[in-house]
């Protein structure tokens, strides 16, 4: 499957009607491509920006409570490609509460094009909803979700939600939803800038046949300052992994760019100072950031959220072979939360299938206290930002994991721990542990480990009492302090630390490298 060349066998007879004959679409003669959707945003680029209409919804829609709009439902056997025996299926989102732009969808064969319009033959309108007028017929939706037999073949799991701005969502066998991914991020954290969030405006789904094993559909974004095209194979499995083609056509200069955004969540970990008031050892939908350089350097930054400021932080490289934001910890005791399933949360790995040039992943980590919003973002921000005038074409796979190390470090941390005592409060000890590669079987003198401080703070620390420990279950921990350089000095005074930590033997190395920043 391609995104240039659209192929669909289906029969023409079945693909002119839906199952419901209150659901009955109008189906024209037109093939579709990704180029048009190219096209479209090209010649979107060179208008003015107009923003969707919020309150050109009706009041009872607009005016839907929390628990209101939940009580829609669409109703799975109206879902699209449901009357045959197809492997995928598209369900709609109703639009109304914070959802009030509209979104088009259409559905397409190799032959004819047809747009699906706002029914209430669709939605089932639970008691919560009271009473409700006329639908706007060009209401749009608030988005779409695919469904496939993920875990079991005769039951269509959701697979991939597509749902205010440009985000998305997708799972993978066995896999609860967490992480975020959106189609660009305009201004992210950029200082005296405000963020843009800019929209899919219009889907085009392809109607699958019984023998595919992905589905596809395209996107036209729009936003201030960013219009573009994108192009989407959903293969579904243990890892869902989605193929990404995008266009995009600058209408302004922005201060930042983000390509493959994601963001997660991360309230408190093991490795986390602050703790709260809580019965669960961890909360978090991430717990790192990995990354893999062009030159074959793998990086591994756990997440923390102690310092109490918006942080940040970059890693730049010539060429980017991957980057994600993970959840390694898969253990239930970890977590110890059957409702939330922090251990079931999926990762999620950026493979680049294009050349993106040079630049650098960004971390972006917000202070909160609870586990209700999304406080962490990665993203890759290009060293050429591209102006008005200019088209920028990039491709990536995603993969939607439960993989500790989708990077194939062989070594990786699997956890970083931290404490002071009374008895030593200016030495703070820091633990490190390894696993996997050579090191699950090692025999010998333990392994060398290499610790560093690094940037403007590292001369202001000293490493000390460093030591290398086997422990159960093939991990390798390295522990050590930081304290004072000057003598009688204050923890409290050197200020951030850069620290960085691996496992060498000899000129080898045995495991990625372990970057933390930490507020001694």
């Amino acid at each position: 499957m391609r995104f240039y060349v659209v192929r669909c066998l289906t029969p023409l007879a079945a693909a002119l009607m839906l199952a419901h004959p209150a659901l009955a679409q109008t189906w024209e003669r037109e093939d579709m491509s990704f180029e048009k959707i190219d096209q479209r945003a090209k010649e979107l680029v060179a208008q003015p920006y107009s923003a969707p209409n919020k309150e050109a919804l009706p009041d009872w829609m607009k005016h839907l409570s929390y628990d209101q709009y939940r009580d829609i439902r669409f109703i799975p056997e109206r879902a699209l490609w449901a009357e045959g025996n197809l492997p995928f299926r598209a369900m709609l989102f109703h639009p109304g509460s914070q959802f009030r732009e509209p979104v088009a969808v259409n559905e397409f064969t190799d032959t004819h094009l047809q747009r699906i319009r706002l029914s209430e033959a669709f939605f089932n309108y639970g008691p919560l909803v009271g009473q409700r007028g006329e639908l706007p017929p060009d209401a749009g939706f608030a988005g779409l979700r695919i469904h496939a037999p993920l875990n079991r073949p005769d039951y269509f799991d959701e697979l991939a939600v597509f749902q205010g701005a440009s985000y998305w969502r997708a799972l993978g066998k066995n896999q609860r939803y967490g992480i975020s991914s959106r189609g660009i991020a305009v201004n992210t954290g950029a200082e005296a800038m405000t963020e843009e969030f800019p929209l899919f405006r219009e889907f085009w789904l392809r109607k699958p046949t019984p023998e595919d094993k992905a589905t596809m559909l395209f996107a036209l974004l729009d936003g201030p300052s960013y219009t573009g095209a994108y192009g989407f194979i959903i293969q579904p499995g243990d890892d869902t992994v989605m193929t990404v083609r995008a266009v995009l056509y600058p209408r302004a200069a922005v201060k930042r760019l983000g390509l493959a955004p994601m963001s997660s969540m991360f309230w408190f970990g093991e490795n986390s100072k602050q703790r709260f008031d809580d019965f669960r050892p961890e909360v978090h939908d991430s717990d790192g950031l990995s990354i893999q350089t062009g030159s074959g350097e793998k990086i591994w930054r756990p997440i923390t959220n102690d310092s109490g400021h918006l942080e940040f932080s970059f890693f730049a490289m010539d060429k980017c072979a991957g980057f994600g934001l993970l959840q390694r910890d898969r253990r239930f005791a970890a977590y110890e939360d059957g409702e939330a399933n922090y251990h079931q949360r999926p990762s999620l790995w950026i493979e680049p299938t294009s050349d993106w040039g040079s630049g650098k992943v960004m971390l972006m980590e917000i202070p909160t206290s609870n586990e209700h919003p999304d406080n962490t973002v990665a993203m890759w921000e290009p060293s050429h930002i591209p102006q008005p005038g200019e088209r920028i074409e990039f491709t990536y796979k995603q993969h939607w994991t439960m993989a500790e190390d989708p990077a194939g470090s062989g070594g990786h941390v699997v956890a970083t721990r931290t404490g002071l005592h009374d008895w030593q409060k200016e030495q703070r000890t820091i633990a490190v542990e390894f696993a996997g590669g050579a090191l699950e079987k090692w025999e010998g003198e333990p392994p060398e480990a290499v610790v560093t401080a690094i940037g403007e703070n590292a001369a202001k620390v000293k490493i000390q009492g460093l030591a290398v420990q086997p422990l159960p279950e093939g991990r390798w921990r390295v522990a050590f302090q930081i304290a004072p350089s000057a003598e009688g000095g204050k923890l409290a005074d050197v200020g951030p630390q850069e620290l960085r930590c691996c496992l060498k033997k000899g000129d080898d190395f045995l495991t990625e490298t372990w970057a933390y920043r930490i507020t001694p």
